[in-house]
């Protein structure tokens, strides 16, 4: 079977990519191993949606679709350091209607599912998984796991941290293991929380409350592997005690809603993120540490330049031609290099507890609470992905 684009990894960065392209030629086939479904209750895999991904979640039909009785609106964010310092980040003192939305993965990735499968130009191949690829100068193949061959002009990545597309394309990665897991948890709370998002670099991890509709929150604990057990293998009861102190009991108590998981922290650099015929986007792309709220955004970012690159092409013009996949590459160099590199070192700079650097990182966290441009400028970086 023959098309011109195929994506393997029908997550929220593959789909998405596959939605923007929903207006152009080009014939597109998706390769995903599951159906996304609604969990029961609250989906524990919570994630940030920045103003700049609403936007492109809006233009790609799918934002005015979402139950937004589900998303908790973020007006402020207040840090807090390890000794004394704090930062608060305000969207009306920055001139913006808010700083993020905080909602469930499965929210989002079923609405884009609905759009995709209404889609005249796809062709969904699931559940399916790929098995071989073959790259060539005239086409790159693919044959999933029921025997089933592709063909397309350009192949992209879309299967996350562990992608089997990067590994068969012979894209290297260099992984750095935090050793620190992500605890995730969702709460109903004594008190509201007024669209305030808290986070805490602490001693043992940095601890982040996001606002969800009402008297609910979303926890992520970035904490080390000894703690993670530990936090795991308490009761509810006391888990949630434990939660509260942590965060300086800001929310009053703490009841747990649904279950507790578990992701292993690392961050993961690529060498490139585009050869002949094959492009990488979201997490196939690159891995960062969650406490910058950005993993989906950048995915998100990324589909959002290579559909625009994809869908200008002239008739005449191959998808797969290096030329026209270094535009994209072009495109997003700058801004996952920096939130990589820049949660790194926070990580880093705050997991280290030296007296000294103590000091010096909450007085930097201090000042730059007094210094308005500065820290608008960091604020509309947030919302928009650019200064």
């Amino acid at each position: 079977m023959k098309f011109d684009l195929i994506i393997v990894g029908g997550g929220l960065a593959g789909a998405a990519l596959a939605v923007a392209l929903r207006r152009s030629a080009l014939r597109i086939a998706v390769v995903e191993h599951a159906v996304p479904r609604r969990p029961t209750g609250w989906d524990a895999r919570i994630y940030a949606y920045s103003p700049a991904s609403a936007r492109f979640l809006d233009e790609l039909g799918v934002w005015a679709h979402l139950d937004h009785d589900r998303l908790g609106l973020v007006s402020e964010m207040r840090i807090h350091g390890d000794a004394g310092g704090e930062l608060v980040f305000s969207a009306y003192d920055s001139g913006l209607e808010e700083l993020a939305w905080i909602g469930e993965s499965s929210l989002v990735h079923v609405e884009i599912w609905e759009s995709l499968k209404r889609q005249h130009n796809v062709t969904l191949f699931c559940p399916a998984k790929p098995a071989a690829l073959e790259v060539d100068a005239d086409a790159a193949r693919l044959r999933l796991d029921d025997g089933r061959s592709l063909q397309a002009a350009l192949v992209v990545g879309a299967d996350g941290r562990d992608s089997w597309v990067r590994e068969r394309a012979g894209i290297a990665a260099t992984v750095t293991p935090y050793g620190e897991r992500g605890v995730v948890a969702n709460f109903v709370c004594e008190r509201p929380n007024h669209g305030v998002a808290f986070q805490w670099f602490r001693a043992d991890g940095v601890l982040a409350w996001l606002p969800l509709p009402g008297r609910t929150m979303s926890m992520v604990w970035s904490a080390p592997d000894a703690l993670a057990d530990e936090l795991l293998a308490l009761d509810p009861e006391p888990f949630c005690a434990r939660v509260e102190a942590a965060g300086g009991r800001a929310l009053g108590k703490l009841e747990l809603s649904g279950k507790r998981a578990a992701f292993p922290l690392r961050l993961m650099r690529v060498e490139e993120v585009v050869r002949p015929r094959v492009a990488l986007i979201g997490d196939a792309a690159h891995a960062i540490h969650p406490l910058s709220g950005h993993g989906i955004n950048l995915g998100f970012q990324d589909a959002k330049a290579l559909a625009e690159v994809l869908g200008a092409l002239p008739s005449w013009q191959n998808a797969g031609d290096l030329s026209v996949l270094r535009s994209y590459a072009r495109r997003r160099a700058e801004e996952p290099f920096l939130l990589q590199y820049t949660t790194h070192a926070l990580s880093r700079l705050f997991g280290r507890q030296d007296p000294v650097l103590s000091t010096l990182r909450n007085l930097g966290m201090n000042l730059t609470g007094q210094l308005p441009v500065l820290k608008n400028a960091l604020v509309r970086y947030a919302a928009n992905g650019r200064f």
